[in-house]
């Protein structure tokens, strides 16, 4: 069933002149235990703690690809904003065309990262790669004739991961654990409109499924009567594809 937001009322934004809409509908790829899914608050809470299993780490994405949007997608464009943890007052940025990365810059920020929210945005079309950090350009990328680009929809994907072991630690610092459990949290996602996104074959009958479970039974007459859609759920699914953040 779609939500409000995918029904229309796109809320125009500056650098999608087409308009955005607020992310309603979440699926969870892998320990939905460890995601938490506030969708009346706008807010998304992953939750990385290795003392308790089922609780070190969770993905989350958005139901549909977006043409154009930002992330991963099954086949491996990707695009990226990436917090590392052994600093957070910078910003890594990255993108990859069908598996190929090496993009990587790291950026300054003015603050602490941790400590509260503040407003990251990737803006992708044929031509060029945005990104934005409250509202500042952090980076622009320019696309060149004969040089490979992202072009394949793609998910929003967002995550909370160990990755101690890629290259030794020296890429995020070494995973000690002592202020587990670690909480990312997500607020307010806007991404753009149906009108520009895609649903593939799989998608939809996990959307149909979700639904259907969620409708009233033939023998409750009260139910029935109410006629209520069904309400918004979180649909678990299984898919490959990295992760971001």
């Amino acid at each position: 069933m779609a939500s409000e937001s995918e029904l229309g009322n796109a809320v125009p934004h500056s650098h999608h002149p087409h308009g955005t809409e607020t992310r309603t509908h979440i699926a969870v790829d892998y320990r939905s235990e460890a995601c938490r899914h506030e969708p009346h608050a706008g807010e998304i809470h992953v939750t990385y703690d290795h003392r308790h299993r089922g609780r070190d780490g969770s993905r989350w994405r958005s139901r549909r690809r977006f043409l154009p949007g930002s992330a991963c997608s099954r086949d491996m464009d990707e695009i990226d904003l990436e917090f590392l943890g052994h600093d957070k007052r910078a910003v890594q940025t990255n993108y990859h065309v069908q598996g190929g990365g090496g993009r990587e810059q790291i950026h300054p920020l003015p603050f602490d990262s941790s400590d509260g929210f503040h407003h990251y945005a990737i803006a992708w079309d044929a031509k060029a790669i945005e990104w934005r950090v409250d509202g500042e350009l952090i980076r622009r990328e320019e696309r060149r004739e004969g040089e490979p680009w992202p072009e394949k929809p793609m998910y929003l994907y967002a995550s909370v991961w160990d990755a101690s072991d890629i290259d030794e630690g020296r890429w995020t610092g070494k995973y000690h654990g002592r202020d587990a459990p670690y909480v990312c949290s997500y607020k307010d996602v806007v991404v753009p409109t149906i009108a520009f996104s895609v649903e593939d074959e799989q998608e939809r009958q996990d959307a149909a499924a979700a639904d259907a479970s969620n409708a009233p039974a033939d023998d409750d007459p009260a139910a029935a009567a109410a006629g209520a859609p069904a309400p918004a759920v979180e649909e678990i699914a299984d898919t490959t594809g990295a992760g971001e953040e």
